[in-house]
């Protein structure tokens, strides 16, 4: 059996969790979501607590009993605490601002870069123009909004230059070698 599917998600105090056969709708603090899941997993809610069944041992319904519970997890997390992913900004002039609720980028382009949040995202950049971050109640819309700031100017691998995750390893090469000939 499943290590993660068969463990129950508390619901914490403040959040209501609404199941209407496989939709399962979560409001919280931080907002609402709602998702619909395979029909063969079975979402229960007893005493408080998530619960996700499959209705046999068959390899696909394996793999969705982790991947159920792990979705419906998040989602409970998400409208309690919310999820944020820091980005880092390296090169010479390159520096992100605010302008209202977008974010704008200047990375070395001819014009600047300009994002606007989609609902339940907000951009909070730091003083130095250096670091942002992307905050919001849905995982995959805060994974999926900072890595389309990071597609803008991904790093390189020769200067360290462009955007990056703030804890990334960027692997640096070595330039050309050939100028010191004698």
């Amino acid at each position: 059996m499943s290590r993660i599917g068969r463990l129950p998600i508390p619901i914490p105090q403040g959040v209501q969790v609404h199941l209407e056969g496989n939709k399962v709708t979560v409001q919280g603090p931080q907002g609402r979501l709602s998702r619909e899941f395979h029909p063969n997993m079975q979402i229960e809610m007893v005493g408080g607590r998530l619960i996700v069944k499959r209705p046999n041992d068959e390899r696909q319904n394996r793999a969705l009993h982790g991947l159920t519970r792990a979705l419906l997890a998040n989602m409970v997390l998400g409208v309690t605490q919310g999820f944020q992913k820091a980005l880092v900004i390296n090169g010479v002039g390159y520096r992100a601002e605010l302008q209202g609720k977008d974010l704008v980028l200047q990375v070395g382009f001819s014009h600047p870069v300009r994002f606007s949040p989609p609902e339940g995202i907000q951009f909070e950049v730091d003083r130095t123009g250096q670091r942002v971050v992307v905050r919001g109640y849905d995982k995959e819309l805060v994974g999926e909004m900072a890595a389309k700031i990071r597609a803008v100017y991904p790093p390189e691998p020769y200067k360290g230059k462009g955007i990056a995750y703030e804890n990334e390893v960027i692997r640096r090469k070595a330039g050309k070698s050939g100028k010191a000939g004698g």
